[in-house]
């Protein structure tokens, strides 16, 4: 068999950028060795560890009856993908593979079936079995929110069963469920020898139902010792809502805002294109200069892709930008991505003040592989919907610098805590009442802030991990 060489990423990305889908009439059946074939080629072609894949090397196969015998195999594409896949556990966590890519699609537009709640899974005090839910973040006009659940609300059990890590997974990914409200009972003493989670005697029912989620939760202009603060939680980098941001900043700016708090701390990443405009929102003195580098395996290095501070978005908005040397950024283990591609991004150029806990660390790009000839959605084979979203690149700052695996560290520290959540945009709420006291520039108050933060409890599982197609950073397609 010829080698089978990688296609340029030139032509590939070229497709995938303008390619749009034909719907065809007639739909034919394909063979798992067909799609086999897609999965591997497309892998061969595009995956950014390649090059430490022994099957994926173009000279793998002596034959096409030795790559036909290799394909036949694996019975599930699924598998084929996952034994294609580095490192799962410690390098690539986050390549995957769908069997509807309409579903994934729709994900990455922001419309997800939810009923409106994102929750930690923690261990109950004192048991080895079971867990609770702490809500913290009720998505608006959600059925969540419908019900007046809120942020720091605790549920215990699903249709009457007590939440353990075997049953969790299960019970949530039913459309319909009930679940079980509680509170934290620490008994009035000190010691948690004695706490318990107990119920509280209320059940709410929730339906999923589709859902189109704002990425923008929540903008504030704060006064704090005299000067502005604005505030903004972003929750997701979905391509599109460049010039809603933009909206955001023009406000900022005309109220001559000072110092600039973005929330990122539910944020798991997304659009490549909208974190650099973001980023030249915040600042504005860089435009033309690098904000961000991917940078694609071996056999791909010609088409390595800079991302620069821009004055524009892509159809002639005017960005509004600050012009700012400072910002304020507040994470926890659930800011990953284009998330933490902004800060690294930005801490070249101007002082980033991250607060919180450690980000996730992933700092690839991924990008959806059709099965067509040039791996667009133009011209994808009709007779099956699956698709992959390997990671096809690193990003780096302009000096190179990745994001370690470990995630980045905040230069203040401070964990959030289920039994003292506070309310988001809420100037004392814990997260951003830090940020706020760093402005003023009293560490008594931080030291105050950090003492009253609560206990804290291990999480067991994340609501989003419940989500196959959450967060990333994604090149535009």
């Amino acid at each position: 068999m010829k080698n089978l060489k990688a296609l340029t990423l030139l032509l590939i990305l070229t497709l995938l950028i303008t390619g749009c889908y034909d719907d065809g009439d007639d739909i034919t059946t394909v063979t798992t060795s067909e799609i086999n074939d897609f999965v591997w080629k497309g892998m061969n072609a595009l995956y950014l560890y390649k090059q430490n894949v022994p099957n994926l090397a173009n000279n793998r196969f002596s034959s096409d009856e030795d790559y036909t015998n290799y394909l036949e195999d694996f019975t599930k594409p699924q598998d084929l993908f996952e034994s294609l896949i580095y490192e799962r556990k410690t390098v690539d966590r986050f390549s995957w593979i769908v069997d509807d890519y309409f579903e994934l699609e729709r994900q990455f537009q922001g419309i997800t079936g939810t009923n409106g709640m994102e929750f930690g899974f923690f261990a109950t005090p004192n048991s080895s079995t079971e867990g609770f839910c702490a809500i913290r973040l009720v998505l608006p006009n959600s059925p969540a929110d419908n019900n007046n659940l809120k942020r720091g609300d605790i549920f215990y059990g699903i249709d009457g069963n007590r939440l353990t890590n075997d049953n969790i997974n299960a019970l949530l990914n039913q459309e319909t469920y009930t679940i079980n409200l509680g509170f934290y009972n620490d008994k009035g003493t000190p010691e948690t020898t004695d706490d318990s989670i107990d119920p509280l005697n209320k059940d709410i029912t929730l339906t999923k139902v589709q859902y189109t989620e704002n990425p923008i939760h929540k903008t504030d202009v704060i006064t704090v010792g005299g000067e502005k603060v604005g505030y903004l939680m972003y929750n997701g980098f979905t391509s599109g809502s460049e010039n809603a941001l933009n909206t955001v900043f023009a406000d900022f700016k005309s109220n001559n805002i000072q110092h600039l708090i973005v929330d990122l701390r539910y944020n798991p990443g997304g659009s490549v294109s909208t974190e650099t405009y973001l980023a030249s929102m915040i600042t504005g003195q860089f435009t033309g200069e690098v904000f961000q580098k991917l940078v694609y395996n071996e056999d791909l290095q010609a088409e390595n892709n800079t991302y620069k501070f821009t004055n524009k978005i892509d159809e002639g908005s005017a960005i509004n930008s600050l012009g700012l040397t400072k910002l304020y950024i507040l994470t926890t283990g659930r800011s990953a991505s284009a998330s933490e591609g902004l800060i690294n991004g930005l801490n070249p150029y101007i002082d980033v003040i991250q607060l919180g806990t450690n980000t996730t660390g992933k700092t690839q790009a991924s990008i959806t592989i059709y099965d067509s000839p040039n791996f667009g959605k133009k011209g994808a084979n009709p007779g099956h919907t699956y698709a992959m979203q390997p990671l096809v690149a690193n990003g780096v700052n302009k000096d190179d610098v990745t994001v370690p695996s470990s995630g980045i560290t905040p230069k203040i520290e401070l964990e959030e805590s289920p039994l003292n959540y506070g309310i988001l945009g809420n100037i004392d709420e814990p997260l951003l009442a830090a940020a706020l006291a760093d402005i003023e520039g009293s560490t008594v108050k931080i030291a105050n802030i950090k003492a009253k933060s609560g206990l804290s409890f291990k999480l067991l599982k994340d609501s989003n991990d419940l989500n196959p197609f959450e967060g990333g950073m994604r090149i535009n397609q």
